[in-house]
């Protein structure tokens, strides 16, 4: 809690992963992927609840011996091309019934395992303290935007009109993307029917690559798996 704010944690996690079968739940430095992300979320203090929203008992009961609680996810909303915002507005109303405030909703991706509780904390402070809609987590983009081309017909151009593809890194523009790793709102200003979990007033935080692994297939579990060598 912040200044009387409920802060409740939400883990989306389907089981139906067809990039890595089981991937929620695959053991990455020795436990499973999502513990990770359950963990994290537990010891920031600012966060009253800690929410795993899933539609398969198996990540349910992972969780809950981590020490989260569960929630059903309907399945309607684990399918996937379902949207996670609308598994977010789907539990919001579930808790809004059952009379749990979650003035401020933090979404935590499994997949992102490596983000840490400052990553959390800077997100709920930059977010009460600047008076923010939302805010999410970046990292720098791993290719710049004015070094991307366009083909069409077998034709190359620079994909931002006017760029110069050509000129070396200390002269580009920075450039961010989105990590995944953290993102915070507001729970009632979030807009029914978008897409973004980045909305309103919104502020950035930016987090180092190394916290910043997302993990998508095969080739990233390896690469996760020698960092959380180094991590913990």
């Amino acid at each position: 809690m912040i200044d009387t704010q409920r802060i409740v944690a939400v883990i989306p996690a389907r089981g139906g992963s067809k990039s890595v079968p089981g991937k929620n739940i695959r053991l990455l430095g020795g436990k499973p992927l999502i513990a990770w992300t359950v963990e994290t979320a537990l010891s920031v203090d600012e966060i009253d609840r800690v929410i795993v929203s899933t539609d398969s008992e198996a990540i349910a009961e992972v969780a809950r011996a981590y020490g989260a609680e569960v929630y059903e996810r309907p399945a309607h909303l684990a399918t996937d091309t379902a949207l996670v915002s609308d598994a977010v507005h789907d539990l919001y109303r579930t808790l809004v019934a059952e009379s749990e405030r979650a003035d401020i909703m933090v979404l935590l991706e499994p997949t992102c395992p490596f983000r840490s509780a400052d990553d959390v904390q800077a997100c709920l402070t930059t977010l009460i303290e600047r008076r923010l809609d939302s805010v999410a987590t970046f990292t720098a983009a791993d290719v710049n935007p004015h070094r991307t081309w366009r083909i069409e017909d077998g034709m190359p151009s620079a994909f931002i009109e006017g760029a110069d593809p050509w000129l070396p890194r200390q002269r580009l523009p920075a450039a961010y993307q989105l990590n995944g790793a953290v993102y915070a709102f507001f729970a009632k200003r979030l807009p029914v029917g978008e897409i973004s979990l980045l909305f309103g007033r919104c502020g950035a935080i930016v987090m180092p690559p190394e916290r910043s692994v997302d993990i998508d297939g095969e080739l990233d579990f390896l690469v996760a798996g020698t960092l959380g060598e180094t991590i913990q």
